[in-house]
């Protein structure tokens, strides 16, 4: 499996393949989904030449940390480690950019994910917001 930069070819398919998934989901809006897909910073795991699945960033103005805005995962990879290899891979870029905190807001129902991103080292400073400390480069 490979991480990369997404192309605009590979934002067409990921939105695709993320409405096609939560499309029908309370809460979801494809105009919401398309900007954040066209405005972050946005990495592609693939496999086989596949997307398997995407995570979006950006930087916050005002604390500097970096936010995941999306992390999927393509339900034909569901439980395959593409989730933990994609956080990974936003914590490195995190690093890398200098930020202290990695930021993602989950929803309070959503407990799988919730579990997934305690596992991870976030910790809840919000009611929907879990972040984790990042180690400083050097």
């Amino acid at each position: 499996m490979e991480i990369v930069s997404a192309s605009a070819t590979d934002v067409k398919r990921l939105f695709g393949s993320a409405k096609e998934t939560f499309g029908e989901m309370r809460g979801w809006d494809d105009r919401r989904v398309l900007d954040v897909l066209r405005r972050d910073v946005v990495f592609v795991a693939r496999e086989q030449a596949r997307p398997a699945g995407h995570v979006a960033l950006h930087r916050d103005a005002v604390t500097a940390a970096i936010v995941i805005d999306q992390l999927f995962v393509a339900p034909t990879h569901l439980r395959r480690g593409v989730g933990w290899r994609l956080l990974g891979f936003a914590e490195g870029y995190a690093i890398t950019e200098g930020a202290a905190w990695l930021r993602i807001v989950v929803e309070e129902g959503n407990w799988g994910a919730r579990r997934f991103y305690r596992r991870a080292g976030f910790v809840p400073v919000e009611t929907e917001l879990f972040e984790r400390v990042l180690p400083r480069p050097g």
